[in-house]
């Protein structure tokens, strides 16, 4: 008998340990793709951890050991000794991985543990500034950065257009009038929100299934590497025509978004039978694409000015939230913390242990504070940092941490269940997200500085004194967290705007509706300390990191140098003096072209990577020329294409070469020409040209960069 007893617990035993390995399977996937010098190196093992998300390394032998709560903990332990003692990263902005024989020593065993259950990651609006064309190789790489960084809840609403078709179909819609709801693929993001349908479309069956064969993929991914999808659930968003087919329906329109722009699709109010059946079908059709397994769900009505129409929204809020029950017993509703979003009466009906709230805008404002920790209900700290994906350097570092951990230690720090990136574009300031990101596996509020000085050991390869020097004089400007003189955050929506981007006027300010172009730095001190970095050029030759940041760096100083070129153009055509016009001009026009020729020499700064990432989306579909569109509309007037005056114009502008040298340069050629004849130019006038320019299908190829003109654009810059 004891040795039946003893058998069966070594039987559980290697049961046990066989299911504690395949757990970590996908972590030895991620370390082979990105890593691949740590293949045969790597030892996973369980960690015993009641209370926090945590892991310990340690190499021995060569090899390293790490010991894990969970999936996501490992992935992040990986990443934790790749950064710390290989000096090596892979980001948004280049990466920094060579192959080693011998592993680094950690000298002794390292041990970290998350403070919070929850760290999330990403905006509706990212799944279209950043990800719009990404194909399943984009993807994976975007799910093992987002595991590194110890990511374990993610907005996942890839696909839910083929959700909403066959919901569509259900209720009585032909399959035109279905596709007619459904946005092109740069657009879905507001769709999702309930602020516009249709635009950017009609798109094809043969897009909507290949993008749900790739939400399936991604699905399985975040599954393997443990992060928690969150799909898009119903909250009563229906096609504003919805009375004509359910005529019994009780709908409330929900006018325009963005002033009178855009039709909103109708909220059905939840209160009624029709909203029940509806959401049955919704889900009914999303289980059948994306499985059960399903435990978190966005979307919300009334979002950014919706009406209410006198509707109890308590009951509304608890409707919703029913139905995502009914449907997926116990799952959570995640909400967003944006102005006034939740407000206090869609709280009011919720249950608190199955709603959480993600604070979007914390770099600005302190609405868990203000709100009192959302009403009691679970929060997650984030910042958005970037609007629009647009240029430029920004990043209110020290504000992140201090945020964070005053949250942390205030009455309402129970409610702190996480810690988040929400960019509307990532594709930029990889410091900003690493350190957001980094904050969750700190107990105390870390030394800025001192972990800057390991993020450029570890962006770059190596330490260096000039570099390390110049990234103390980024972070007094560029990555400062300015305030007033009573000490109050100074408000900023996204980097400082570059005036090479703008529709072109005598009074540009700002370059798009929302943004600014004031600089909230010491432009010379900034300048300065660019020349620190650049003087470590030679020992990064071949870093494609430090190569990146260089551009980015230069970039960013020339932008500042164009503000006065820009007003000593105004000046000369407020004073009519046609040679004063010329030489102006002539100046402000040579830096806008020697820009572009700067940002031809690195990939991630050209328009050719875009487009070419819409194209290879849309390759094979008949709808492969929408996708293109799609691609250079976002970036440019926006939509609609029937309103000349419309605000969202411009409003994801790039400072990229291949845009700066034929739309942008086409724009301030013809303002010069005009001013020179004592003309302007009719705003409509750049409108057709950006609606023009955008369907055509030219991809602007960055060509192959003169070495000597880079090396004279490098002086003058820094001159």
């Amino acid at each position: 008998m004891k040795s039946r007893i003893g058998f069966f617990s070594m039987f559980l035993l290697f049961i046990s340990l066989n299911a504690f390995a395949q757990q970590f399977e996908a972590v030895h996937a991620l370390a082979a793709r990105q890593f691949p010098w740590l293949k045969n190196k790597l030892v996973i093992s369980k960690l015993n951890s009641e209370n926090q998300d945590g892991f310990t390394l340690e190499v021995k032998n060569n090899k390293l050991y790490i010991q894990a709560s969970s999936t996501s903990a490992a992935s992040r332990g990986l990443d934790w000794y790749v950064k710390h003692y290989a000096h090596q990263s892979i980001s948004h902005m280049g990466n920094q991985v060579e192959s080693l024989k011998k592993l680094p020593p950690t000298n002794a065993v390292v041990q970290k543990n998350s403070f919070v259950p929850y760290r999330y990651a990403l905006n509706y609006c990212t799944i279209n500034y950043s990800f719009s064309f990404y194909t399943w190789k984009d993807w994976e790489k975007e799910l093992d950065w987002m595991a590194l960084n110890g990511v374990n809840i993610m907005l996942a609403p890839v696909g839910t257009e083929m959700v909403w078709y066959n919901t569509l179909l259900k209720l009585g819609y032909t399959e035109k009038e279905a596709i007619a709801f459904i946005p092109g693929p740069a657009f879905t993001a507001w769709w999702l929100m309930g602020n516009l349908e249709g635009w950017g479309g009609p798109i094809s069956l043969e897009m909507m299934q290949q993008q749900v064969v790739l939400q399936q993929k991604i699905l399985a991914r975040m599954k393997e590497l443990g992060i928690e999808p969150i799909l898009q659930g119903f909250y009563g968003m229906v096609p504003h025509d919805l009375k004509q087919k359910i005529p019994t329906a009780n709908v409330i329109d929900q006018g325009n978004w963005v002033f009178t722009e855009f039709q909103r699709p109708a909220i059905v109010v939840p209160t009624y039978n029709i909203f029940e059946q509806i959401a049955d079908i919704y889900y009914a059709e999303l289980k059948k694409l994306y499985g059960s397994d399903i435990h978190y769900f966005g979307g919300e009505p009334f979002h950014e000015g919706g009406k209410t129409n006198g509707v109890d929204v308590p009951a509304v809020a608890r409707a919703v939230q029913n139905q995502m029950q009914k449907n997926f017993p116990n799952s959570t509703w995640v909400l967003q913390g944006w102005q006034n979003n939740p407000s206090d009466k869609i709280l009011d009906g919720l249950k608190k242990e199955n709603t959480l709230v993600i604070e979007l805008f914390g770099e600005n404002t302190n609405n868990w504070e203000r709100r009192r920790g959302y009403n009691n209900s679970s929060f997650i700290w984030s910042n958005v940092s970037n609007f629009g994906e647009k240029s430029g350097l920004y990043g209110r570092l020290q504000r992140f941490a201090d945020e964070v951990f005053r949250a942390k230690h205030s009455e309402f720090g129970k409610s702190l269940k996480g810690i988040g990136i929400i960019p509307e574009g990532i594709n930029n300031n990889p410091i900003a997200y690493d350190f957001m990101l980094d904050l969750a596996w700190h107990e105390q509020k870390p030394d800025l500085e001192k972990w800057v000085e390991s993020y450029t050991a570890y962006r770059y390869g190596k330490k260096n004194k000039s570099v390390s020097d110049a990234w103390k004089g980024f972070l007094k400007t560029v990555y400062s967290s300015p305030v007033d003189e009573k000490g109050q955050v100074l408000y900023q929506e996204g980097p400082s705007e570059s005036i090479f981007c703008a529709r072109p006027s005598l009074k540009v300010n700002p370059v798009s509706s929302w943004g600014t172009r004031k600089r909230f730095y010491d432009i010379n001190a900034y300048k300065e300390a660019v020349k620190l970095f650049v003087a470590a050029d030679k020992d990064f030759k071949n870093s494609e990191t430090f190569q990146t940041d260089k551009v980015d760096f230069l970039r960013q100083v020339m932008a500042d140098k164009a503000d006065l070129a820009y007003a000593n153009m105004v000046k000369a055509m407020e004073s009519k003096d046609v040679s004063l016009i010329r030489s102006t001009s002539a100046r402000f026009l040579g830096m806008l072209k020697d820009q572009d020729e700067l940002l031809a020499s690195n990939r991630y700064f050209t328009l050719n990577r875009w487009l070419s990432q819409a194209t290879d989306f849309g390759k094979g579909l008949p709808d492969a020329p929408l996708a293109l569109y799609n691609a250079k509309a976002q970036i440019t007037f926006w939509g609609p294409d029937n309103n000349p005056k419309t605000t969202l114009r411009d409003y994801a502008h790039k400072e990229w070469s291949g845009l700066l040298s034929s739309l942008y340069l086409q724009r301030w050629q013809l303002f010069v020409d005009k001013a020179l004849e004592g003309k302007t130019v009719n705003p409509a006038e750049f409108y057709q040209m950006e609606v023009d320019w955008s369907k055509k299908a030219d991809l602007y190829p960055a060509g192959k960069p003169n070495k000597g003109n880079l090396k004279r654009i490098q002086q003058e810059i820094l001159n």
